[in-house]
């Protein structure tokens, strides 16, 4: 299989012009198109040296014929070398938004918008307005965050509105029904018993570290204890579902000949937990840039043919959540990587420091 390195310039230019022909129109490129590509210089190259290239990079896994078709279309691979190029520097060449109208866009769809839960429903929905595929977003699982503060508030008998503000300046409020009842006095001890004893702790790490010292205590401390770690098991259950959002899935009908494997990719994106080990298999929290995925098969086989082009969003250097697009081969990789950087630096700016809350 060839990589940039082996290409001559000329068969770069040539692979660029008929990767763009085709996501322009869909439809197998010929030579006399890539003759009057805007890539190849006019009279530099005679159709017979471009059909020399074009079957060159037919021979390289580059390029494939379908049917009895005389043009040809784009391979795996190829689209892999587009979007190197396009990392490098090259410009697309395709009908489109600007850059800035881009941002302009995805400014004011954002607008207005508060609170974690919201933040990543938007996500989802602007991104699968300005792509060919479908928009997703995903918070990250709610145990690996670290407690900043908490805060119990005695609403009637048996029931209490619990506040936690994560390290990241995000925050979740949850009504909680207790078994017993707490006075006001209780819920205070609480709650400043856990913000002196775990701030800046793991919120797994708190609820593992409640139960054993309660298990451990025997004392007066006891009941003071239990009500802390009764209040916090039921504001931060031990098994927390990663919050999930998914729109534009219609985007997907029509780009796939084979309906039991669109079947297949709906099933995929309606099963969240299938969709979370998706994201968590390709994201890496750390990654500074956006990330392209052609070979989505390995860890979900009915995601062949699809690509994913995610990020992961941050809020005061912690990684608050990934953002992607889940789409067809042919889309416009330059303008759906512009929009999902752009929009995973948006996180930290829209949620102010983290005055939101986070589900």
């Amino acid at each position: 299989m060839a990589n940039a390195g082996t290409l001559t310039a000329r068969q770069r230019e040539v692979l660029v012009a008929i990767v763009e022909d085709y996501i322009a129109t869909g439809e197998p490129v010929s030579s006399g198109a890539v003759a009057r590509s805007s890539r190849i210089a006019s009279g530099a190259a005679s159709p017979a040296t471009i059909r020399n290239e074009m079957a060159a990079l037919v021979e390289a896994g580059l390029l494939e014929q379908p049917h009895t078709s005389a043009g040809r279309v784009p391979s795996a691979a190829a689209f892999r070398l587009y979007v190197e190029a396009l990392n490098g520097g090259i410009a697309a060449r395709l009908p489109g938004l600007s850059r800035a109208e881009l941002e302009s866009r995805i400014d004011l769809g954002f607008a207005g918008v508060a609170g974690g839960q919201a933040l990543l429903e938007r996500t989802s929905q602007v991104l699968a307005m300005l792509s060919s595929g479908v928009g997703v977003a995903m918070g990250v699982a709610p145990a690996t965050d670290l407690l900043e503060h908490v805060h119990f508030s005695r609403l009637t008998q048996n029931r209490v509105l619990a506040v936690l503000v994560t390290r990241g300046g995000m925050v979740r409020d949850r009504m909680l029904a207790l078994e017993r009842d707490l006075s006001s006095l209780e819920l205070e001890m609480a709650s400043n018993f856990l913000n002196e004893h775990f701030h800046g702790w793991s919120l797994d790490a708190v609820r593992l570290e409640l139960a054993r010292m309660v298990e451990r205590e025997r004392s007066d401390y006891q009941r003071m204890l239990s009500a802390a770690h009764e209040l916090w098991a039921h504001a931060l259950p031990a098994k927390v579902m990663q919050a999930v959002f998914v729109e534009g899935v219609a985007n997907l009908v029509g780009e796939g000949e084979d309906r039991g494997h669109l079947r297949a990719v709906l099933a995929a994106l309606e099963a969240k937990e299938r969709l979370v080990d998706l994201l968590n298999a390709y994201v890496d929290a750390q990654q500074e840039t956006v990330r392209v995925v052609f070979d989505l098969e390995r860890t979900a086989p009915e995601m062949a043919g699809l690509v994913l082009v995610a990020a992961p969003a941050r809020v005061a250097g912690d990684s608050l959540a990934t953002v992607g697009v889940i789409g067809p081969k042919r889309m416009h990789y330059e303008s759906t990587m512009n929009a999902v950087g752009y929009i995973a630096g948006l996180f930290d700016r829209v949620l102010d420091m983290g005055r939101a809350e986070r589900l």
